[in-house]
């Protein structure tokens, strides 16, 4: 079986069945799914009935089963990104999702919202920017993997050969993959980066390629999903190949990212950086040991760059993870602690050349993939640096393009492209492209875990820290902040359903999108912004503030301070108030989606504010009802 498959595809629709009928030149394939039945078989055109409806579609992304029954992903949209060693690589821009059912007449309307809810979720993976495919070229293995591979694995199919690590679509694709007549119909895809550049430098053209694949085991959203499973599998994971073609020959540095390889967590709770938190009772050598033996079969020697702060809430995992790796004791892994945001503080980013000094060594002990234009192995690469930050995202990025400089100043000098002495640097036309195409990938990459823009990107599309970027850095992370906080639980089970992490059952006696909650959680959001507003109100009336609270006050689990008069007291989120505002925390490996099993319902409404008589009238007594509780002279008393 050749490992390609079809390019161009038509899609008929009748009532019954979906006919996917291949176009390309000399094809005869088509592929039925059965609405009914969901059977898939293998015919050919003479099949498809003249009454169908027909229209071009670009890919199969593959099927899934949602409360109406099973759903058919199609691409209808796609934009050529280049060409790769003359295969053409394709942007998915736009897709379709088709209900194998012809009406929803057999749902309830508790029913009906759910899989409403669903598709949103679908949908809402399907928008984010970053999925790529090839229908003659395997993107998911580097240079060097493939060329190390037998004439059978040639002879499989793309789907088969693939990397499943990086194969988004892997779940989907299930009912197809179990039948190898049908996988010239089956399209893996990407999820990550890539972008493609013909460039000129001393009169020699060649062309550079940056290619980010993301994992899609123990894949989520930044604070949802941190550092390892029982598998190994490290979150946040990323390959990222960089490539050039010149004159035949081809050279490849790859690199890669991921969570800090412990058992440890950081779930948001409305503070602007939720303190990470290790697990105590895990058998962290466990997990770590998975992830680095796998990380050495695959890449081979392993170079840990751990960039988090060495003091503070980030200093407990700079220390365990030195801990776990002097532990190991395993000479195919060395460790570089390295605090970014000392070391570069107060706009010293000149201050990363320490650390490109200290692995300069590694780094050329490392050395890259280089194959000539007879298809002979120059070189291979025996090991990659593994970056890795707080989220492996804003500060693991600069590291990984400077890394990636290096690496290709020395390959393009080998292949003649640089004269000797030459600098990479001094090349403004192509550091132009290169450093935008890497702060492009840094963005690519922070949207897909963070929900934004990467941060620090002015210095690596610029090489230096600018005003502009300051402010940009803090936009970003007021978005981040939002979305984390109030956003980011439906986009982990949107990702989580997608990948197949949770499967739906319609048959389950309760919907797992509904909790009972009681009114006056639904109601806390208007009063918190009533309380705020009223606050800002007191401080200009504060004589008369009590009288306009009348009936109106709620009392935090944490406000156990003195009041004093006429100050209003402001409505805090506090450690178990903010349980409210996280209703999209899931309940992870969990049957259904449910929000957490126990929110906290604390809060206590205090009604009736009235002088007291034994007092005067510069004294007050709160009542609150059902607890027998009177704090005078605005004392409060810690109620739980």
């Amino acid at each position: 079986m050749a490992a390609t498959t079809y390019e161009r595809l038509k899609l008929h629709i009748t009532p019954e069945k979906f006919y996917v009928e291949a176009c390309d030149d000399g094809a005869d394939d088509v592929l039925i799914i059965d609405r009914v039945s969901t059977e898939v078989t293998l015919s050919v055109k003479k099949d498809i009935p003249p009454s169908a409806v027909t229209r071009p579609i670009f890919g199969i992304l593959g099927t899934i089963h949602l409360v109406a029954g099973n759903y058919l992903i199609v691409i209808t949209k796609k934009k050529k990104i280049g060409e790769f060693f003359n295969h053409v690589i394709w942007k998915a821009i736009d897709f379709d999702v088709l209900s194998y059912k012809k009406t929803m007449l057999h749902l309830t309307d508790i029913q009906l919202q759910d899989n409403k809810t669903f598709l949103a979720m679908i949908n809402h993976v399907l928008s984010v920017d970053g999925f790529y495919f090839s229908t003659t070229y395997d993107l998911t293995h580097t240079l060097q993997r493939l060329s190390n591979t037998s004439p059978e694995f040639q002879e499989m199919s793309l789907l088969e050969r693939a990397d499943q690590r990086f194969v988004w679509n892997g779940h989907l694709l299930r009912e197809l993959s179990a039948q190898p007549e049908v996988h010239r119909f089956a399209l893996p895809v990407l999820y990550g980066f890539i972008t493609m550049h013909s460039c000129s430098i001393n009169g020699k053209y060649f062309d550079w390629i940056l290619i980010s694949r993301r994992s899609c085991f123990r894949a989520g959203v930044r604070y949802y999903v941190r550092g390892i499973d029982s598998e190994g599998h490290a979150a946040n994971f990323v390959e990222t190949e960089q490539i050039v073609h010149y004159n035949g020959s081809r050279a490849s540095f790859v690199q890669t990212r991921g969570s800090i390889p412990l058992y440890w967590s950081q779930r948001p709770n409305l503070k602007y950086k939720p303190l990470p938190l290790i697990n105590k009772v895990a058998n962290h050598m466990d997990g770590f040991q998975r992830h680095f033996d796998s990380q050495i079969i695959i890449y081979g020697k392993q170079v840990i760059i751990n960039l988090v702060n060495q003091k503070g809430s980030e200093k407990p995992l700079e220390q365990a993870f030195a801990t776990m790796v002097s532990s190991l004791a395993n000479g195919m892994i060395r460790y570089i602690a390295f605090d970014f945001h000392k070391e570069c503080k107060n706009m010293r980013w000149d201050r990363l050349s320490i650390l490109l000094d200290q692995v300069a060594e590694m780094q050329d002990e490392l050395s890259y993939f280089l194959v000539d234009s007879d298809g002979k192995v120059v070189t291979n690469q025996e090991g990659v640096f593994r970056s890795n930050c707080m989220d492996c995202l804003d500060r693991t990025n600069v590291i990984q393009s400077l890394l990636a400089r290096r690496s290709l100043q020395a390959q393009l000098q080998r292949l003649g492209v640089l004269h000797v002495g030459q600098k990479l640097e001094e090349q403004d036309e192509f550091e132009k492209i290169y450093k935008n195409a890497w702060a492009d990938n840094a963005n690519a990459c922070a949207k897909q875990y963070a929900g934004t823009g990467a941060l620090k990107t002015d210095f690596t599309r610029t090489g230096k820290r600018t005003q502009l970027g300051l402010i940009m850095d803090g936009w970003n992370s007021l978005i981040r902040y939002y979305k984390n906080n109030f956003s980011d639980g439906f986009r982990q089970d949107s990702i989580d359903l997608f990948l197949g992490n949770y499967s739906v059952d319609e048959l389950e006696s309760h919907s797992p999108l509904s909790v009972p909650r009681d009114l006056k959680f639904l109601a806390l959001p208007i009063i918190m912004v009533v309380a705020f507003s009223m606050c800002i109100i007191c401080l200009l009336m504060a004589g008369s503030a009590a009288a306009l609270l009348h009936d109106i006050c709620i009392l935090g689990p944490r406000v156990t301070e003195q009041l004093h008069t006429g100050a209003f007291p402001v409505v805090l989120a506090g450690r178990k108030g903010r349980s409210f505002c996280l209703k999209n925390l899931r309940a992870m490996k969990s049957r259904d989606l449910n929000f957490p099993q126990s929110l906290h319902r604390d809060w206590i409404v205090i009604y009736s504010i009235k002088a007291d008589p034994m007092q005067g009238p510069g004294s007050q007594i709160w009542q609150v009802p059902g607890h027998g509780l009177d704090t005078r002279s605005f004392k409060c008393s810690r109620v739980v």
